[in-house]
């Protein structure tokens, strides 16, 4: 997707987010993310989009600290979100093409990585917040869950920090069947090794393969939805491996 594509999706997706969260409540249980209510959620969405817009607009070529979540509740908590999610949105914007800050995962400029990384984590966020109303949630285009799959098996999981480990290696495939894209999962000792390619893939073994259409995979594989929501064929213990490792924490 395009970096301003994935701009407009960013918007959109903070105020579905926002408007969920006033429709729940702050003390709403967030099914998806047990332990927390809609107000924790907003705190910490609040505080990644602040720490992320101040890459964009302060330059910082190291790491840098979040400033922490605040103590606020209710409307005001709801208020302090709009706005930080408003202002990443315009730093964005108007960042140059050639912005230089930095990163934690590849990408063709840090201009397309902030774009890509703030879309995906307000989408799975916005699931969240949805998921507290109990009803049916807004879908995701299959080109966008696409590549939010792509982000998180061929980036996130690619790191060190993984805790999809394996003393016996295994492979783990998923299939997208509305899109041409189909992932190929090495899991052993080390960090997962995952190869996207088109059609059906590898004609390599594969020990669990996990079909379905690109958005139930993104949120299964994101922990949004349960394993029953895709189709599972080969050893479950596999996909359980995935299921009861892969959450992405702070």
């Amino acid at each position: 997707m395009q970096i301003t594509e994935h701009i407009a999706s960013l918007s959109e997706e903070g105020r579905l987010l926002a408007a969920a969260a006033e429709q729940a409540g702050p003390g709403a249980s967030v099914p998806t993310c047990p332990g927390w209510q809609i107000r924790h959620l907003l705190r910490h969405t609040g505080m990644v989009h602040r720490w992320a817009a101040a890459f964009i607009t302060e330059g910082h070529t190291a790491y840098h600290p979040d400033g922490g979540e605040p103590d606020l509740d209710g409307a005001e908590l709801l208020a302090w979100f709009r706005e930080g999610h408003r202002h990443l949105v315009r730093s964005l914007e108007e960042a140059p093409a050639d912005l230089e800050c930095w990163t934690f995962l590849p990408a063709p400029s840090p201009l397309a990585f902030w774009s890509r990384r703030q879309l995906n984590e307000t989408t799975v966020h916005r699931v969240d917040a949805e998921s507290a109303l109990g009803g049916p949630l807004t879908p995701v285009p299959a080109d966008r869950a696409a590549d939010g799959i792509d982000e998180l098996l061929t980036g996130f999981h690619a790191r060190p920090k993984s805790r999809v480990r394996s003393d016996k290696p295994c492979t783990l495939r998923v299939r997208a069947v509305d899109t041409a894209a189909t992932w190929t999962v090495r899991i052993s000792e080390d960090p997962p090794q995952a190869v996207r390619t088109a059609g059906e893939g590898s004609a390599e073994h594969a020990d669990c393969e996990l079909s379905g259409t690109a958005e139930g995979l993104y949120l299964a594989l994101w922990n949004r939805l349960p394993l029953t929501a895709v189709t599972l064929r080969g050893d479950r213990a596999v996909a359980r491996l995935w299921t009861d490792n892969s959450a992405v924490t702070w």
